[in-house]
């Protein structure tokens, strides 16, 4: 096999943004309702945000590592830095165009006026004033700032200021903006027909004189600050080397700065004494429009309540076993049972948990929550069991980006009403989505498992498109409790024949499985892979897929995000197709197929092929055994390989062009698509 480090890759950050134009084009797309397409202009802004934290961070701190370091893991990450900048500033050009060319039009024809505090009317002025010391004045903190007293100045992350500037050149004022506490979309009172909403930096804009009385003002301009989430070096490189490069790193700054966001027309002088209070370097700054954090677009209002403005609602589908089933062991124990969410509503798993803490036959409950919801339905089931006496235990991963504080804060709750809890290992993640309950029947235990793509998260199993298999398969659920085992420190590997568990098997049994597809291959049996997943970028893997496509394996690939691999190189990938599906909901579900000379093997889980997940995480995929829900799962599929309404291309260019039709061929949009097929499966059962 070619050396990993030899074969043609593409970047993982660069190719990330190609994923986000993608989501840009979403924005753009008039197929899309007006309020969705701003949605996805907040989806955008917030990916970006947090692209900077984490992504960008990592690469501005590989500059401070010695470059034989940096040497020996081809790191070349000014350049990298720079391509970033540049492909993120011509997107941010869209953005802007896309904003102010069509949303804001789109708005007015639909009567609702977003407007500058310099087009408001003498009664909205006298509105704005008062609303301004009734609500706002009180949450902010004003400074003024001495540019010549070597005076550091400190912004919160992400965070919105407006840098005042006086004609007393040696100072300049510092406003917070208030968002948390004041919201960031005021509605004005309007004496006409329509609706005018305004932001809340233009009521404070409108209210500067009242804050800065002495001065005389001669711009005011928005930043952001954009700082580092912190270092994940452990995600992309490993063992002694990844020592040597935490000590170098032993000297950063927490919260270091990776990205000032400012208004494009802050004058070129104002510009350099702002990078100098802040210590930045000229490329940590990015010119953007006049508003910053588009994010809180998200919760733009609608004043209309126009349901045409939004996506049509998809009600969900019920459930043909499990929608009226009193007793969902019997259910599951005669037959597999599969879920799809959004689509199916994440209660049937909350109905099976509170099934189990009510049933005096459950001993035991064992979960893995990697990101731990508020207070919901499932947390407030986990702590009745308790009360009820039933063992239960709980895995939390302490290290689920920006909700590590969230989920240690249910953990200890969890501790205290006397859960087993235990927290993620120094060096390893668990990021399956896997549930165990434990039940005496006969005087014997058996075990009933459920295991996900998504999170146990009801929120997000609205908007992320993710799959569940509940099974009493033995084979199945006993090597799910031996996962757990190995979890509580019980054993040491789980010793799955079945299920494939990183960091044990996962990379092990997919090697062999495309090994497998290239013998076939060679011996002119039929040999095929299928996967979709959200991220393909293990170098292994890579590596055996193009040897696969060079020995003639055709190789279909569905990556919704950013992807390493390289379709269409004459003589080494010419065989592998890729797309990727960005659309109203999220897709997160990871499923793989392949064809073993026409006796499919079919999994679905939480892992992606990458690294991490592979290598560096506690990961489950199961097989589908149930031949039943293989082929629903297979047809699933089918239907999104085949969209040419929400599909785009991944190709080596980098294109983003959507899959094109052909004449007279029906439109295909994969997740309505799916949707009427699931609803024709569930509902119709019965009807003759």
């Amino acid at each position: 096999m070619q050396d990993p480090k030899e074969i043609p890759l593409k970047h993982r950050d660069l190719n990330w943004l190609s994923f986000n134009a993608r989501v840009l084009q979403e924005a753009e797309d008039k197929i899309n309702p007006l309020y969705e397409r701003i949605r996805f202009l907040a989806i955008f802004s917030s990916n970006l945000d947090e692209y900077f934290r984490v992504r960008v961070s990592q690469l501005r701190q590989m500059k401070r590592v010695e470059k034989s370091i940096r040497k020996k893991l081809a790191l070349k990450p000014s350049k990298t830095t720079k391509e970033i900048i540049k492909k993120v500033k011509i997107q941010q050009d869209k953005f802007g165009a896309i904003y102010e060319k069509q949303i804001l039009p789109e708005l007015a024809e639909n009567g609702i006026f977003l407007l500058g505090a310099e087009h408001f009317t003498s009664s909205q002025k006298s509105f704005a004033a008062s609303y301004f010391q009734k609500n706002i004045k009180q949450h902010l903190d004003p400074r003024i700032i001495k540019v010549h007293k070597e005076q550091e100045l400190f912004l919160e992350n992400a965070e919105l200021y407006l840098i005042v500037q006086f004609d007393a050149k040696e100072e300049l004022g510092l406003v917070n903006i208030p968002v948390d506490a004041c919201g960031r979309f005021i509605n004005l009172e309007n004496d006409s027909k329509g609706h005018d909403i305004t932001y809340l930096d233009e009521i404070i804009r409108s209210q500067i004189a009242t804050i800065f009385e002495e001065k005389t003002i001669t711009g005011i301009f928005e930043i952001k600050l954009s700082r580092d989430a912190e270092l994940y070096i452990e995600d992309q490189y490993e063992g002694v080397l990844a020592e040597k490069i935490y000590n170098s790193l032993a000297q950063r700054d927490d919260g270091q700065p990776t990205r000032l966001l400012y208004d494009a027309q802050m004058p070129a002088a104002l510009q350099k004494t702002i990078r100098k209070l802040l210590k930045l370097g000229k490329i940590d700054m990015m010119p953007g429009g006049k508003y910053h954090n588009f994010n809180d677009f998200l919760s733009f209002p609608d004043p209309t309540n126009n349901p045409n403005l939004n996506f049509k609602k998809f009600p969900n589908i019920k459930h043909r076993e499990l929608e009226n089933s009193a007793d969902y062991f019997k259910t599951i124990s005669q037959k597999d049972q599969s879920l799809h969410f959004p689509f199916m509503s994440f209660a049937y798993v909350e109905n099976f948990l509170q099934q189990a803490v009510n049933d005096n036959n459950v001993s035991a409950i064992k979960i893995s929550l990697y990101r731990v919801a508020d207070e919901s339905r499932l947390t407030n089931l986990l702590l009745r069991a308790l009360e009820k006496g039933k063992e239960v235990t709980v895995f939390v991963e302490a290290k689920a980006r920006f909700d590590e504080e969230n989920n240690i804060v249910w953990g200890k709750k969890f501790e205290e009403k006397g859960a087993h809890v235990i927290y993620s290992y120094p060096k390893i993640k668990v990021h399956s989505k896997i549930m165990l309950i434990q039940r005496m029947e006969n005087e014997q235990v058996v075990n009933y498992a459920y295991i996900g793509t998504g999170n146990f998260n009801s929120e997000t199993s609205k908007i992320y498109c993710d799959h569940a298999i509940l099974t009493a398969n033995k084979n199945i659920a006993k090597e799910l409790s031996r996962l757990f085992m190995v979890l509580e420190g019980e054993l040491i590997i789980p010793r799955e024949k079945n299920l494939l568990i990183s960091p044990f098997s996962t990379r092990q049994e997919f090697n062999r499985m495309i090994y497998n597809e290239i013998d076939n291959a060679r011996d002119g049996k039929k040999a095929k892979i299928t996967a979709k997943m959200n991220s393909l970028e293990d170098p292994g893997i890579i590596a055996l897929l193009y040897r696969a496509s060079q020995e003639g394996v055709e190789i279909r690939l569905l990556v919704r995000g950013f992807t390493c691999l390289i379709p269409g190189i004459k003589n080494l990938s010419e065989n592998i197709y890729m797309t990727s599906i960005v659309d109203r909901y999220l897709e997160h579900g990871r499923i793989y197929i392949f064809e073993n000379d026409g006796d499919e093997k079919i999994y679905f889980g939480s892992a992606d092929w990458m690294t991490r997940n592979l290598s560096r995480r506690i990961e489950v995929l199961a097989p589908i055994l149930d031949k039943d829900l293989a082929q629903e799962f297979k047809e699933i599929l089918e239907i999104q390989l085949q969209d040419n309404v929400k599909a785009r291309i991944q190709d080596a260019e980098e294109t983003n062009k959507y899959v094109p039709k052909a004449e007279g061929e029906k439109p295909i949009r994969s997740q309505y698509e799916i949707y009427n097929y699931l609803k024709q499966k569930h509902e119709t059962r019965g009807q003759s």
